[in-house]
């Protein structure tokens, strides 16, 4: 294969890397299609946040948190701004958005609003996401919904 090829094949792969990150953020969390994640999550898939007591692991735990997401906020919508790949790495740059109408994390629902950017880095292996790291602007979020000024 020459190099000409090799670069084609290579945009094609991140392509299609870039494209199941845009389906989970569309389908999963924007539209709450749950049976999605056993498609295009991994079986050793982990969620990692600044806070290693809130990691998540597997499809089992993926699917709670988005069933928990929106059930915390029913109009949740992730916009994604800006996506990079390269290899097996996805970087994207999002902006969440929605209302606090349901308990999250311990936190009734205030009816208040909130937009939060975020930027992931997600790993993607045999065609499933397989591991996520991930830079919500929490702080925001509370302070947006209320809970801290």
């Amino acid at each position: 294969m020459n190099s000409t090829a090799k670069r084609e094949e290579t945009k094609s792969v991140e392509e299609r890397n870039k494209n199941l990150i845009r389906r989970a953020a569309e389908e999963i969390y924007n539209k709450g299609n749950y049976t999605l994640i056993d498609e295009i999550i991994s079986s050793d898939f982990v969620i990692h946040s600044l806070n290693p007591h809130k990691e998540i692991h597997g499809p089992v735990g993926a699917r709670n948190f988005a069933i928990s997401l929106r059930d915390a906020f029913p109009d949740i919508k992730f916009t994604i701004k800006d996506q990079f790949a390269e290899g097996d790495k996805v970087v994207t740059h999002f902006v969440a958005e929605g209302t606090h109408q349901g308990s999250f994390e311990g936190i009734p629902p205030t009816g208040k609003s909130f937009k939060v950017s975020s930027i992931d880095i997600d790993y993607i292996k045999n065609g499933k996401i397989s591991e996520c790291w991930s830079n919500l602007d929490e702080l925001s979020l509370l302070q947006q919904i209320g809970v801290l000024s």
